[in-house]
């Protein structure tokens, strides 16, 4: 019998029981024979120190399990917020998914991020209410709140018996399905209209077509501890979600993930779409650089372990393998080829950056070649040098300031203490600037270029590509893109289009390196004609309070800087209707828009105040918005280009420092 795959990761909201679910799915397969426990360390995905010490999930693992002639490849992710880069590089490469809720505390805020990501890319997911056998265990409130909360087109696979108790069971049976399948079928909205009876079989066919379509979301409860509920998800993962797909003709495969083998070498994680992978092969891997341009390089595997196969010779489509020998790979790279090669990203990227200190006396230098390491296996870790020398980091959370500081001394024996953590702000480009610097004039080079408004980091050429040796044209592009990280008032400026305009060299004197020092300061002096403004990051909100409050709450909400889009009643659909089209439904409205990130903390000091404590506040950032009145500003790293004189003391400086006479 053929062996069919399919990727699928389980995802949740923090102490849902996510972890404990993975556990009970490897042992009710067969794959472990003694449940491991969160509370004492002692699971089959969480093998980190860390991991088991904190009891969460902070890099995602993979295991596999068949289910008749299916082999699943499963990834554990991360449930904590702070962690949210490990679920974004899971969704990659999954063929579906299945969402953990509680069925005590319900839907909680990560869970409507992670179901609004589902939904947007389509991808086939399973909801799975565990802790039914826990005091205050709720069924019909539970699928009220999912409807209203997550998704209306949901379907329940069963009912719960004695639910709340320890003797609650999972009861699978077929629901009543037509009318929620009949909107994306036309052969069912017409039995439905003539009222004329659909078997259970035709039912289950259609309801696995729209789940694999991502349309229609099936639901099951039970529970982790007691493995009620879990014969039955292991049933739906079998026959509703979708195989991989067919396999590509040529090689490809995404790394997902990066963890550190014994001395320390790099272990890559993959999912193959395509071809086949071999060790001691020699393959390029493709990386799309922020500002849009992919670049290669070549490697060599020595050695292709495939999770759940290990005696496979090979890496092929719709299998996942730890590869070894790439030294040089980062997570988000492809091997083979560059097809879906992409920079989008499901979440926001980090908003605060702190500044990390070395506190045990030691060489900061070896701190930030730890830190650049770690950002390594985690691309949305941005190491940077501050103006002060010390290292800087961009990161989600004060969780993640945690699990950094552990992972220092357990990984590299360096104590580092963190200062408190600040916004970042972004700069966009409000008109059009040119500068132009000739030779001669102190430089050994010229360059101009124009800036403009644009999305993301364009770069475009108004010269002949000939006019440079192409190592110069590399040099200028990579300065444009590095000096862009510091705009007029320090913060990354993006949404702009760099053009070289005029370019000249001096042979044999001109350096790649003379381009590299010219191009900041024609960029910047450019960027200060055209001029940028400042925007703050921001948080999309949604508070359910009761109607009484609507009033008091958006006039706080008003003071903080929040900005109200719309009010419906929280028993409208997830679609929303509009306060104006429902005027007596509930007695408890949704307030829907948007705030400064910075007023998010005192957003939910207040509301429990202003609510007699009834008020639910949700939120996750989303977008951002202009600074009014004096923007905040950064201090720069890198000589102040926007100052030639300043500028010129800096780089003369540096070269006397790295000639060894300072």
């Amino acid at each position: 019998m053929p062996v069919h795959t399919v990727n699928i990761g389980i995802l949740a909201h923090v102490d849902a029981g996510k972890t404990s679910l993975t556990e009970r799915l490897l042992y009710d397969t067969g794959v472990i024979d003694r449940l491991g426990s969160v509370d004492s360390g002692t699971t089959q995905t969480d093998t980190g120190e860390l991991e088991r010490r904190r009891g969460i999930t902070i890099r995602s693992a993979v295991t596999a399990f068949r289910v008749g002639d299916r082999q699943v490849n499963l990834i554990d992710t991360p449930g904590h917020r702070d962690f949210m880069a490990e679920v974004e590089r899971a969704l990659g490469v999954l063929d579906g998914a299945v969402l953990v809720l509680s069925a005590v505390e319900g839907v909680q805020p990560h869970s409507r991020l992670l179901m609004r990501t589902c939904r947007a890319l389509r991808l086939p997911t399973l909801l799975f209410v565990n802790k039914i056998d826990r005091a205050g265990a709720r069924e019909a409130e539970l699928l009220a709140e999912v409807r209203r909360l997550l998704t209306p087109a949901i379907a329940p696979l069963g009912t719960v018996r004695d639910i709340g108790t320890p003797d609650a069971r999972f009861a699978a049976a077929p629901g009543d399905w037509l009318a929620l399948l009949a909107e994306q079928d036309d052969e069912l909205l017409a039995a439905y209209v003539e009222d004329r009876p659909v078997g259970d079989d035709t039912l289950r066919a259609a309801l696995g077509t729209q789940t694999a379509a991502g349309l229609v979301h099936p639901v099951l409860f039970g529970s982790a501890l007691s493995g009620t509920g879990v014969p039955e998800l292991l049933d739906a993962i079998g026959d509703l979600l979708p195989a991989a797909p067919p396999p590509e003709p040529a090689p490809r495969a995404r790394v997902f993930a990066i963890t550190r083998g014994p001395g320390g070498a790099k272990v890559a994680y993959a999912r193959s779409y395509g071809g086949a992978l071999t060790a001691r092969q020699r393959l390029p891997v493709f990386r799309r650089r922020a500002d849009g341009r992919v670049e290669s390089h070549r490697v060599q595997l020595t050695g292709v372990a495939v999770v759940g196969s290990r005696d496979a010779p090979a890496l092929t489509a719709g299998y996942i393998a730890a590869l070894h020998g790439l030294s040089t790979v980062r997570i988000g790279d492809q091997l083979g080829s560059a097809a879906g090669l992409s920079t989008a990203s499901h979440f926001p990227r980090p908003s605060l950056e702190t500044v990390v200190r070395r506190s045990d006396g030691g060489p900061a230098t070896a701190l930030h070649t730890a830190l650049l390491r770690m950002a390594d296996e985690d691309p949305l870790i941005e190491a940077r040098v501050t103006a002060t020398g010390e290292t800087g980091l961009r990161l989600y959370g004060e969780v993640q300031k945690e699990v950094i500081a552990a992972t220092l001394v357990e990984g590299y024996g360096i104590t580092a203490s963190f200062a408190p953590s600040q916004l970042v702000h972004l700069e966009r480009p409000t008109g059009t600037g040119s500068a132009v610097e000739i030779i001669g004039n102190g430089f050994f080079g010229t360059v101009g270029l124009r800036v403009e408004p644009g999305t993301g980091i364009e770069y475009a050429l108004e010269v002949e590509l000939g006019s440079l040796p192409l190592a110069y044209h590399k040099a200028i592009e990579e300065s444009v893109v590095q000096t862009l990280d510091q705009g007029l008032c320090g913060w990354p400026v993006t949404d702009i289009r760099v053009t070289l305009t005029h370019s000249g060299y001096w042979s044999p004197i001109t350096r790649a390196g003379h381009f590299r020092d010219l191009t900041p300061h024609v960029l910047m002096q450019a960027l200060a004609i055209a001029g940028t403004r400042v925007f703050e990051p921001c948080h999309h909100f949604e508070a359910d309070v009761p109607v009484a409050a609507i009033g008091p709450v958006t006039s706080a909400l008003a003071q903080l800087g929040g900005r109200v889009d719309e009010t419906v009643p929280t028993d409208a659909s997830v679609e929303g209707v509009r306060a104006s089209t429902t005027t007596t439904v509930g007695d408890t409205w949704r307030i829907i828009g948007s705030i400064p990130a910075r007023e998010v903390t005192e957003a939910q000091r207040r509301l429990p105040d202003l609510t007699n404590g009834e008020g639910l506040w949700t939120s996750t950032q989303a977008g951002d918005r202009p600074v009014e009145g004096r923007p905040p500003r950064r201090p720069r790293t890198d000589g102040n280009p926007l100052d030639r004189a300043e500028y010129t003391r800096w780089l003369a400086q540096r070269d006397l420092a790295s000639s060894g006479h300072a």
